[in-house]
Parts: C-alpha cells; sequence; structure tokens
C-alpha cells in the first residue's frame, strides 16, 4: 500500500531527501541482501504457529520452515527483529546453536544438507515486537481499541519487514508456496489471517486457536494477523476463474454499513480483471478485512480502514472530484493483488512495478465507471502530489525504496506510455500478459520493461530510464515560427525520443518525434495560437522565442 495521504507529502519529501545520503550498514545488507547464509537454501513452506497476548502485548510461538537445499553449507541466517527473541532452533530433533547480529540470527545446522533435498527447522520466539507508531508507514503491531473499548489488533509491517513479528527469510525474492498460520487468542476475539479459515479450536482454557491455510506463494510481509470481534458475511463474483468467494470481515457494529459500503467490490473486481487478468487467488478467495489502521494490501485479506467514506480518509487526491465517487482504499489495496502480491519484486529498491501499476488501476477503475475522460482529468490531477526529488528506483541490496514518487509518477509514467502504445488492445494486452507471464513471481524491474518493449514493439528504455531513474520530467521546448513547429527534448537521457502528441492540425492530435535536437514539422492550423500539446502525456513544455 503506502498510500500518501496529503499531510505527509512534505515529510516524506524530507524523508526521501534524506535516505539519498543514508550512510548504509551491515544491518542494512543483511536486511536487503541475500547473503551467503540466505543463498543456499529456498523457502518451500512456512508453518507459522503464534499466541497473541493482548493483556502484555507479547508473541510467542513458533515456525517449522520447509526449505530446499540449493547447495549444502552449514550457517542458515533466519531474521527476527529486535526486542524479539529466538529461544531454541531444532533440526531433526536436534538442538542447534546459533548467535545474534542486530535483526539477524546465524543457525549453525549439524544434519547433512544434501542438495535438492528437503529440509525442515523449526524456530521457537517470543517477546513484544515493535509497537506500530503510525502504521502502515511506520509499522509494526497495532494494539488499538474499538469503538466498544475492546481489543482490536493488527499487523502491517511493509518495508520494516515480517521479521518484526515472526521469524523467516525475510526477503522478497523468496516466498514459500504455501503456508500454514495458526494463531491463538482469547477466546472472545476472532482472528483473520490470509488464505481460507481451516478450524477453529477452543482450547477448554479460554483461549481459541484458528487455522488459516495460504495455498498460493505468497510474500512475508503480506502475512497477517487482525483480531477483534469480527462478523462474516459474503457473496459470490463469477469472474474469469469461475465462481470466486468475496469474504468481509467487520467489526460486529458496523455489517449494516459495510454490507452497503462494499457493494463496490464486483463492479471493481469486473474491471480490474478486464484489464489485469484473471484474480490472482481464487483458490484463497478474496477478503475484505476491517482494521485498526488505513489499510494494506495484504494478499487475500485486504485491510480496510477508511471508514467507510468516499475517497481518501474523505479527501479526494487528486482534486479532480472523481476521487470522490469512490473508496480509495479498496480500489488501490486490491488493485496490489494483481501488482505487489501476484507481481513481487525481488528487492525493495524495483518497489515502483508494485505501486506505479497499482496506482494506474485507480485511473483504470474510474475509466471504467465514469469513462476516458474522468479517467484522464484523475491521473491529470495527482500529478500535484509529484516531488522529483530522488529517483523512483532506489539502491539496490539494502532494504531501500526509492521516492514516494513510484506513486503519482509512476502511474503517469504508465499513463504516458499507453498514449505512445495509442492502441488501448495491445495496451490491455501487456498489462495482462504482465500478470500471467509472472504468474505468483517475483521479478526485477528489467524483466518488466523488456516485457513491456517485446509486447508493445517499441522500445521504452529510455523513457523508463528517464521517469525511473532520473528526477527531472522530460521538458519540450518549441517555438513556432509562421507555419513551421520546432521542437526538440531536454533531458538527462542521451538521445532521448519519446514522441508526443500535438495539434499541428485542425483534425486533433497526431505524433511527433523530438530528439535531442532541434527539429521540425508543417503546421496546418489556421490560426497557430491554438497550437496544444496533448495533456495526457507527463511532460514539462517551454515556449522558445
Amino acid at each position: 500500500m503506502r498510500t500518501i495521504p496529503m499531510l505527509l507529502v512534505v515529510l516524506l519529501s524530507a524523508f526521501s531527501a534524506g535516505a539519498q545520503q543514508h550512510h548504509f550498514t551491515r544491518a542494512d545488507t543483511l536486511r536487503g541482501s541475500i547473503t551467503p547464509q540466505r543463498a543456499w537454501w529456498d523457502v518451500t513452506t512456512y508453518d507459522l504457529h503464534v499466541q497473541v497476548s493482548p493483556g502484555d502485548s507479547s508473541f510467542s510461538g513458533f515456525n517449522t520452515i520447509t526449505y530446499k537445499v540449493l547447495k549444502p553449507d552449514t550457517v542458515m541466517q533466519i531474521d527476527l527483529q529486535m526486542p524479539m527473541e529466538i529461544d531454541s532452533v531444532v533440526q531433526d530433533k536436534m538442538a542447534l546453536s546459533f548467535e545474534r547480529q542486530g535483526n539477524a540470527f546465524f543457525i549453525r545446522v549439524k544434519a547433512i544438507q544434501e542438495k535438492d533435498k528437503q529440509k525442515k527447522i523449526t524456530v521457537y520466539y517470543h517477546g513484544k515486537p515493535k509497537v506500530a507508531v503510525n502504521a502502515p508507514w511506520d509499522g509494526g503491531v497495532v494494539w488499538g481499541k474499538d469503538n466498544k473499548g475492546r481489543p482490536w489488533i493488527a499487523t502491517a509491517c511493509q518495508g520494516l519487514g515480517a521479521s518484526v513479528w515472526w521469524p523467516n527469510k525475510d526477503h522478497q525474492s523468496d516466498e514459500p508456496e504455501n503456508m500454514s498460520i495458526s494463531v491463538t487468542v482469547p477466546a472472545e476475539l476472532t482472528n483473520v489471517s490470509n488464505g481460507r479459515l481451516k478450524k477453529r479450536v477452543d482450547n477448554g482454557d479460554e483461549t481459541a486457536t484458528y487455522l488459516w491455510y495460504v495455498s498460493n506463494p505468497i510474500n512475508n510481509y503480506d502475512v497477517a494477523l487482525n483480531i477483534g470481534h469480527y462478523t462474516e458475511f459474503k457473496e459470490v463474483y463469477s469472474g474469469e476463474g469461475g465462481k470466486l468467494d468475496l469474504d468481509y470481515w467487520v467489526l460486529d457494529y458496523n455489517e449494516d454499513k459495510a454490507r452497503e459500503h462494499f457493494q463496490v467490490v464486483k463492479p471493481m473486481m469486473k474491471c480490474f480483471e478486464y484489464w489485469f487478468g484473471k484474480y490472482p487467488f481464487y483458490k484463497d478467495s478474496y477478503k475484505l478485512v476491517e482494521a485498526p489502521h488505513l489499510g494494506m494490501e495484504h494478499q487475500s485479506a485486504v485491510a480496510y480502514g477508511n471508514k467507510f467514506q468516499m475517497g481518501y480518509k474523505g479527501t479526494d487526491l487528486s482534486g479532480s472530484g472523481w476521487g470522490l465517487k469512490w473508496d480509495f482504499i479498496i480500489i488501490h489495496e486490491s488493485g496490489h493483488e494483481w501488482f505487489g502480491n501476484n507481481i513481487t519484486t525481488k528487492d525493495i529498491a524495483d518497489m515502483w512495478v508494485h505501486e506505479s501499476f497499482t496506482n494506474y488501476s485507480e485511473t483504470l477503475f474510474t475509466g471504467c465507471q465514469y469513462g476516458p475522460k474522468a479517467a484522464d482529468a484523475y491521473i491529470e490531477g495527482v500529478r500535484k502530489n509529484i516531488k522529483n526529488d530522488i529517483p523512483v528506483i532506489g539502491p539496490y541490496g539494502v532494504n531501500q525504496e526509492g521516492s514516494g514518487d513510484m506513486y503519482y509518477k509512476g502511474a503517469n509514467m504508465i499513463h504516458t506510455i499507453r498514449q505512445i502504445i495509442n492502441d488501448d488492445n495491445v495496451f490491455r494486452e501487456i498489462l495482462r500478459g504482465l500478470n500471467k507471464t509472472f504468474w505468483h513471481q517475483t521479478v526485477t524491474t528489467q524483466q518488466v520493461e523488456a516485457y513491456i518493449n517485446e509486447k508493445s514493439g517499441m522500445d521504452f528504455s529510455k523513457v523508463f530510464d528517464q521517469y525511473l531513474r532520473h528526477t527531472t520530467v522530460p521538458l519540450l521546448e518549441y517555438k513556432i515560427e509562421g507555419q513551421q513547429l520546432l521542437f526538440r527534448w531536454v533531458t538527462d537521457v542521451k538521445g532521448f525520443n519519446m514522441p508526443v502528441k500535438v495539434t499541428l492540425g485542425e483534425r486533433g492530435f497526431q505524433f511527433i518525434f523530438p530528439t535531442t535536437k532541434w527539429s521540425g514539422a508543417n503546421l496546418t492550423l489556421t490560426d497557430p495560437s491554438k497550437f496544444e500539446i496533448d495533456k495526457r502525456f507527463y511532460i514539462e513544455t517551454r515556449q522558445v522565442k
């Protein structure tokens, strides 16, 4: 998620500027890179068991990790953030020794690690996980209260990492093929996690355990707990993959309100399946879960905290008026099921793949509901939130994302590419093809760029470079001399040659092909002062005399 509230834009800009000057440490490398102690094994499944104690804000439990040996080794890195503690580690009934370096534990295995074989290791742990200061941006565990003063607890840890509350291989490049999540809570509370609820067990000690099973690959930060006085209601959507269960979990006193407000889900699903292809998690269902924070894209258990109002906390981030026609959190966080959850980047530096396409899903939904002019007005409206402070792509290997411009600037880059392709059938097939080709996979920026280039039949390499790896926006300089239009690009990228649409004649927009050198085209406008540049392209312009 990490949608940006207007009041935080300035703060995020300051943070991003600071991040550009950040001195990265060994801890950053341990968190953000494929260390030798991570490289030799590949996660197959997680079997997580956790007991949540609201009375003292503590977690305790264990995680059994099944993994495939890629090459023999003896030291394994498991991540668990302070102040959480690992109590013991067991493999083949043998206790293993380990040492801690900050948030990383290095475990020395005793059993033979034979290449291509599967092994299991169980990590027992406990502690009081970091309390979220301002979830989901400054995340951790939210220990909240509902309107009746009852416990309402949730996890939200994108960026910070899943290891803030459970031990795992905390790197986006390695997802389990499936996962079990067993959560024990006070018996009067309900826990909602990812996937499908397999059973609820009354433990006879005033606690109950909820067993959830995720049958699809899942990225670590999506694994979620939502604990409260929930009630559930359901419906079924007939989509591209057949019958899709839509489950809604809301606080018991909000059911009537939610039943009306969540009616947007079916038209949203129809729109997103049209543009992106089949919903990626039919086996695990689609869930919308009311949360004590604004929201997050937790796979098959989308966290919702927008308080049943339109827009973003009742405001329109675009200023166009169209952003108040729908609930921002439902649309944005659900869009992540395709970009972020189905397609996940290997490194958080490439998080634009999650956020740019998902931010653009807002524009696509606006178009589905209200037409192309409304969609154009929305995407052009969000440009006011772009800061152009640091590059959209961050530094690799240190768990550092790039600029918050990955949202609005990235979406406008995609909208610009759509105009250049100039064929919505092709553009749609690219979006659908990305989700089909990289179905349940982790990817790099280079893979996404190469796919778009191949399927469009166009080379967008310089476009990606300018928008993602530089802070300046392409500047189109132009001058009109009689009936002659002269133009050129002023950019960071050498040889930048992006086409753009202008009005050369009375019939409307048509392409010109500027380079970084002055060139020209003939105007046939009866009044050259009516010359326009297509606003759907995210560029800057300057008339030169």
